[in-house]
């Protein structure tokens, strides 16, 4: 090939490559990548296309669900919202000093200039947004018009318990949720609305919702890890101020990228708005911020650590007991409208995570092995690696798992099944062959089983006199990625930065 050729060659590459790249870039919906932060209707239908779901077999009826549910879209706390404002002044300020000092503005995004807060002045925060109303409310719907079986009898609180943690916004979530799946159904208003019953323990001693909040083994390993999660955002946030500084010519502090990040989110799930603070990221800086959340999520919540799933053993027992229940409600030819059908649970990421890990869901290659040995697990994956734990689709606002026992007469080996789904969609559970329609002994035996060994008193409240062991294995990892030591094969389990 002559010189010219091969240059015009090179010239057509280039020209292919950057044409692919903005098309990735046009296509990308910062919506989909805000970690936990994400609105359900953004992610809920995001599945692994590999994965084909289960035929439920002929003759098979779904008799109890299962639900435990996060709570919807959120206002931000008040602790948040004046970060904000506070950031809303260091910007002034910065644009003050700039103009002072006759520096070029002219890079400078052009909102900067008259930005306020969105939630300035405003006294009271963490609520449940109209959005999240909203989400809750369809949730209902939808769960109602897949299972007809189950949601067929006159409501009684007895068979559709509807239960919740005392956090306004979850208890406000399953109000949502229960005038959706009871619309119709009652004679309150032109909705035909019914009153329905919502319980809740108190804080202090909900061992099922609220495990983390009362183990203080946990309470007390997550403070002493603080220090930690800072030195372990530095890098990724010092690298994004570097390029916004260069960007826009402007004098961030790594303080003002963290909030600016948080603005995106924000503004992105509550009012639709893509074109300020998440507007000032590449699509590769925000992957990388996300990914720094679902980080922090892997190891305050999810696998980083057996205690944060383990302490939630009480949820798993009470869902197992609730199902053996209808089962031996079945058996015994009980009257329809005798015994519950359903058990409706709202809560938080800090429920949602640690219930999605004790069955195993999001695991990689042969992880779930690892987890029944109580060996420790790789951080999830580095962009642009692929990786299948992404809070935005394991603990979304209104995130949620449903557990739906069926009843097979006809099966030979197996008369009772666990259908589980995530966000309304089948999922795969290593522990039952990487199938989502699992036979219950199955179930209670691979899956289940091996948990119940941890006893929540002697997890939660071992050594309570004794100071905190410092996370050896944990924070050695995170210091050996943060400043380079350990050997080459880091790279390869992705917890280099």
């Amino acid at each position: 090939m002559s010189l010219k050729k091969l240059d015009m060659a090179v010239i057509f590459l280039l020209f292919i490559a950057s044409f692919s790249n903005s098309k990735a870039d046009r296509d990308f919906d910062v919506r989909q990548h805000l970690s936990t932060v994400t609105r359900y209707g953004a992610v809920k239908d995001i599945v692994d296309n590999s994965f084909i779901p289960s035929a439920i077999p002929d003759g098979c009826t779904p008799i109890h669900l299962n639900l435990v549910a996060r709570h919807g879209t959120r206002s931000p706390t008040k602790k948040r919202m004046r970060e904000l404002e506070k950031l809303a002044s260091h910007i002034k300020e910065l644009i003050k000093d700039a103009k002072e000092k006759n520096l070029s503005l002219q890079k400078v995004p052009a909102w900067f200039h008259k930005w306020e807060s969105p939630w300035y002045g405003k006294l009271k925060g963490g609520e449940l947004d109209i959005k999240g109303e909203e989400e809750l409310y369809q949730l209902g719907i939808s769960v109602r018009e897949r299972f007809p079986d189950i949601f067929n009898e006159e409501y009684h609180p007895d068979v559709y318990p509807i239960m919740t943690t005392q956090v306004p916004r979850a208890s406000a979530s399953a109000v949502a949720f229960g005038m959706g799946l009871f619309s119709g159904k009652g004679s309150l208003g032109p909705g035909r609305h019914r009153a329905f019953a919502v319980t809740s323990e108190s804080r202090a001693s909900d061992t099922i919702l609220r495990f983390f909040d009362c183990c203080q083994t946990y309470k007390d390993i997550r403070k002493n890890q603080e220090p930690a999660f800072d030195k372990l955002k530095e890098p990724i946030l010092t690298e994004t101020t570097s390029s916004l500084a260069k960007r826009y010519e402007f004098n961030f502090t790594g303080q003002d990228i963290s909030s600016l990040w948080f603005l995106c989110k924000q503004e992105a799930t509550l009012l639709d708005t893509t074109d300020q603070a998440c507007s000032l990221f590449s699509p590769t800086e925000v992957a990388l911020l996300e990914w720094m959340d679902d980080l922090q999520m892997f190891i305050v919540k999810g696998y980083g650590k057996s205690l944060n799933y383990r302490m939630g053993v009480p949820l798993l027992k009470d869902v197992v007991q609730s199902m053996d229940e209808a089962i031996k409600a079945r058996e015994g030819n009980q009257v329809p409208g005798s015994y519950e059908k359903a058990r409706l649970r709202f809560a938080h990421a800090e429920t949602v995570v640690p219930f999605s890990c004790l069955l195993g869901l999001f695991l990689e290659g042969s992880d779930f092995e690892r987890i029944q040995k109580e060996e420790p697990l790789d951080f999830p994956l580095k962009p642009p690696h692929k990786r299948k734990w992404r809070g935005s689709t394991v603990a979304p606002f209104a995130g949620n798992n449903m557990l739906v026992l069926y009843s097979c007469p006809a099966n030979s080996s197996s008369k009772y099944f666990v259908h589980v789904l995530h966000n309304e969609h089948p999922i795969p559970m290593p522990g039952c062959g990487d199938t989502d329609f699992c036979p219950f002994q199955v179930f209670k035996d691979k899956i289940v089983e091996p948990h119940l060994k941890h006893n929540y008193d002697t997890l939660c409240n071992a050594n309570l006199d004794q100071p905190p062991k410092p996370e050896t294995n944990m924070l050695s990892q995170l210091f050996r990625w943060l400043f380079g030591w350990g050997n080459d094969d880091a790279q390869a389990r992705g917890v280099e930065l």
